[in-house]
């Protein structure tokens, strides 16, 4: 099979991967390579970020008469994935299975030890992992890497290869928060096919690039984030002008626009404080008043316009079509942050502009005052409520029976409406960036592997 190979080498390969990997650059990740030919890839990751780089050590098992042929794997941590279908195929025995396991797991505790030189495993808990490797064919061995990593607590887990068979990064959607292949390929068949250069990595070379970065580490080469780009800006809807705060950070994965209600603007401390932790884990933001300095004077003695979902629902969706038009943002997908009356109005807007709203996430919200549109919505949702917030929280439940979408109800424990105990809006914060990360990246992901079927 003839194919147009897309890389020089591993290193160049990974110079590529850092560009498209560039916005994880200000959440402080930790990057691991797949032993052993993910590591000159993982190398050029980690010096782009000015990230730490690590190895993780996985083994094939190769099936007993036929060791070439992959039948599982093993990772350090313990973790090992057996094939049940290869195992059948070749008719190797349990023991015989057993004693490749055994076998290997030394290869992966000996090698461990060689690599990291006395260094303990990276703690992993809490933390952005990027674990790289310089292609994906079958998936085994990032299966169990997968599963290994994720035992150890990390708050975000991410797989990046240059390049891989779509069919199986599909298949490992689940074992991460998010998959990153720079060009996926259908006729994929081997690794090696798309380098020009596909020498073997040996352990000294693994170590040799430890080493380096270790080096590097030391020194002061580490490559400083970019800045996000920081504007107000001015939406026109018509006739009325909406004054807004747009951040862009190098790298944006999403955008998410904020929908806020109950006499509520975008100099809200609590949204702004959302809108940090969002900017921090690689996504834009538009925080915008939806109504004009008149209306929210009118608005003060009555009440009345924070409680016209339709004129809300209307100005986010002038809003979405604005961001769709600008040079910084038109390219990103868009996410909904709707806070009290404002996620009413999310909830219609994303029914009105179905395609391109990949996810909402509702703070405190009223979602059934969309009461009619709610089975219409396509966008997965997440309703974040204060545990004792009891009221808002039966609304909610309600309107999670309704809701026909990919959905979650998250309660804050002893939080109440506006989240203000200890500790309570943190953890809205951090809930509502994981899911905007996993289901922006995963639009993303769709639209990538799609273009290639």
């Amino acid at each position: 099979m003839r194919v147009k190979r897309l890389f020089h080498d591993r290193e160049h390969a990974g110079r590529e991967l850092a560009k498209r990997l560039a916005h994880f650059g200000n959440q402080s990740p930790i990057v691991l390579g797949l032993t052993r030919g993910g590591v000159p890839v993982a190398y050029e990751v980690a010096r782009a970020l000015g990230a730490p780089l690590d190895v993780w050590v996985v083994r094939k098992l190769g099936a007993p008469i036929q060791p070439e042929l992959g039948m599982g794997a093993v990772s350090e941590g313990g973790e090992v994935f057996v094939d049940a279908h290869i195992v059948r195929e070749v008719g190797a025995s349990e023991a015989e299975v057993q004693e490749v396991i055994d076998r290997k797991t030394a290869e992966v505790e000996e090698r461990c030890a060689r690599f990291r030189r006395g260094r303990a495993a990276p703690n992993l808990e809490g933390k952005t992992v990027l674990l790289i490797d310089d292609g994906i064919a079958t998936g085994g061995t990032a299966r169990v890497a997968l599963r290994a990593i994720r035992r150890r607590g990390p708050r975000r887990l991410v797989l990046a290869v240059p390049v891989g068979s779509p069919y199986t990064l599909e298949a490992l959607a689940e074992e991460a928060d998010e998959i990153v292949c720079l060009s996926p390929q259908p006729d994929f068949y081997a690794v090696g096919l798309w380098y020009e250069d596909f020498e073997p990595v040996e352990d000294e070379d693994v170590v040799a690039i430890l080493d380096k970065a270790q080096e590097h580490a030391r020194g002061p080469t580490a490559r400083p984030a970019k800045r996000p780009v920081e504007q107000s800006v001015l939406i026109a809807m018509g006739g009325t002008d909406l004054e807004g705060d747009l951040s862009v950070p190098s790298g944006a994965q999403g955008i998410v626009l904020f929908a806020h209600g109950s006499g509520s603007s975008r100099k809200s401390p609590r949204n702004r404080f959302v809108a940090g932790v969002l900017q921090r884990a690689g996504l834009a933001t538009l925080l915008f008043d939806l109504l004009t300095a008149d209306e929210e004077q009118a608005d003060a003695i009555d009440a009345h316009l924070r409680f016209d979902i339709d004129l809300l629902a209307r100005r986010l969706v002038l809003a979405t079509d604005w961001v769709r038009s600008q040079r910084e943002t038109r390219s990103l997908r868009i996410g909904y942050f709707g806070a009290s009356t404002g996620a009413a109005a999310a909830l219609i807007a994303a029914v009105e502009r179905p395609d391109v709203v990949d996810a909402v996430v509702s703070r405190g919200g009223r979602p059934d005052l969309a009461e009619g549109w709610l089975s219409r919505v396509r966008a997965p949702t997440m309703l974040i409520v204060g545990g004792d917030d009891r009221e808002v929280l039966a609304l909610n439940r309600s309107a999670l029976r309704q809701l026909r979408s990919p959905k979650q109800l998250e309660i804050v424990p002893h939080a109440t409406h506006l989240f203000e105990e200890p500790g309570t809006l943190e953890y809205v914060a951090e809930a509502a960036a994981a899911w905007f990360q996993r289901h922006l990246a995963r639009a993303r992901l769709e639209v990538r592997l799609g273009a290639h079927r």
